[in-house]
């Protein structure tokens, strides 16, 4: 028979494991989003990383960068002002898109960006 006390250890382990794959789908490493985009397809995800290149075109209101987490890079799509530069550390909040499937691989996955924090 359970003690009150195990049946709070039961619980409680079971929330905490719950909330564990609760947060790894959305905190997913950059190469698990590339080997499984149809499990984040549509999700808001957040990813860590530095970014290694960004670049915009005059006059529209879309600009670009890439984010490496040291398992793989994703490319950022920003309507935002705020452009971060070559080599900072960010947190990316934003919804997996693509542009198509071909052959069962994502083309053109990328996160539209909700959220930007510049890590200082």
């Amino acid at each position: 028979m359970l003690t009150a006390f195990s049946r709070f250890a039961l619980v409680a382990a079971l929330a905490a494991g719950t909330f564990a794959c609760a947060m790894s789908l959305r905190n997913p490493n950059i190469s698990d989003l590339r080997q499984h985009p149809g499990r984040y397809q549509d999700q808001t995800v957040t990813v860590n990383g530095v970014v290694t290149s960004a670049w915009g075109l005059p006059l529209l209101p879309f600009r670009f960068y890439k984010v490496d987490d040291g398992t793989g890079e994703v490319t950022v799509l920003s309507e935002g002002r705020r452009m971060p530069a070559t080599g900072e550390r960010v947190r990316v909040k934003g919804r997996v898109e693509e542009v198509a499937m071909l052959g069962g691989r994502p083309l053109g996955l990328h996160l539209r960006e909700r959220d930007l924090y510049v890590k200082r």
